[in-house]
């Protein structure tokens, strides 16, 4: 069975790779396993773009961030062989999409739990990458806004200063969202499985192996909508043994999805998570 490959951080990019930077040493210090950096751009800066990158490179000499293994990958946005200068058009918006939509489905496809950052580069590609990230990503991944204060900003604007202090003031903002699976009124109408759900089926896979039978049926009346109070009854079991299933079945998703302790899990998750894969099982 294939297994998650580990944790990646998208970010888009105009002329300030300290937001990058900044970013990606917030996420390490709260304990992702970050082992690649994807940074999208356009071309329509030019000098801009290009001297940013040449400073992000240089912060990952030998694939190696801060005597860590991580690399760097910059992907401009383009049609062909031909780079996109802007989004000056539809069409341009829509290339982007696409372009963008293609990237997540293929980072979803192996098993990677993705990191977006949300603050650099334009703000077309952020507000395109809201409603993929809605459909594309799952319970596991992030959208992350980069605060920083004005006179900090004003300090290390064009990669004058790449790592900041705590004492900065810079903050690392988890934006919330929630997948299009977990939406119930959404679910209820049967969409059709998406290359995302199907992305999910191997974590789901590796938790139902980890069930008992009664386990496994506490999560598939969850996954079918039910609430812990329906499931309780239809089982005829307490509430209490009931929660110890239901506690079972959290602890080894929470594992299978490498989610960290803080990040709250309750039956929502078990829905949206699981009821495509137990859809295709039964």
């Amino acid at each position: 069975m294939e297994q998650a490959s580990g944790s990646i951080m998208v970010a888009t990019l105009g002329g300030q790779p300290q937001v990058i930077t900044f970013t990606l040493d917030e996420l390490l210090a709260r304990g992702f396993p970050i082992h690649e950096v994807i940074v999208l751009y356009l071309s329509a800066e030019g000098s801009r773009v290009n001297r940013a990158l040449e400073q992000l490179q240089a912060e990952f000499q030998g694939d190696q961030y801060q005597g860590r293994f991580c690399r760097l990958r910059p992907i401009p946005i383009r049609v062909g062989l031909t780079r996109l200068p802007d989004i000056r058009s539809d069409q341009d918006a829509i290339i982007t999409a696409e372009v963008l939509r293609d990237l997540m489905v293929d980072l979803k496809r192996q098993q990677h739990q993705l990191h977006l950052c949300l603050s650099g580069g334009r703000r077309m590609m952020a507000l395109l990458l809201v409603p993929l990230a809605m459909t594309i990503l799952s319970y596991g991944d992030r959208l992350w806004h980069m605060y920083t204060p004005d006179e900090f900003q004003a300090q290390a604007r064009d990669g004058q200063v790449m790592h900041a202090r705590p004492e900065d003031g810079v903050r690392l903002i988890q934006v919330p969202f929630v997948p299009l699976g977990a939406l119930g009124s959404l679910a209820s109408l049967n969409p059709p499985r998406s290359l995302a759900d199907e992305s999910e089926w191997p974590r789901c896979q590796a938790v139902w192996n980890k069930l008992s039978a009664r386990q496994r049926e506490v999560l598939r009346l969850l996954a079918a909508g039910q609430t812990p109070q329906q499931v309780a009854e239809r089982l005829s079991i307490s509430i209490k043994t009931f929660n110890s299933h239901h506690s079972k079945i959290l602890a080894e998703s929470r594992l299978a999805w490498a989610l960290p302790e803080e990040q709250r899990l309750d039956y929502h998750f078990i829905k949206a998570s699981f009821g495509p894969f137990l859809d295709r099982l039964y």
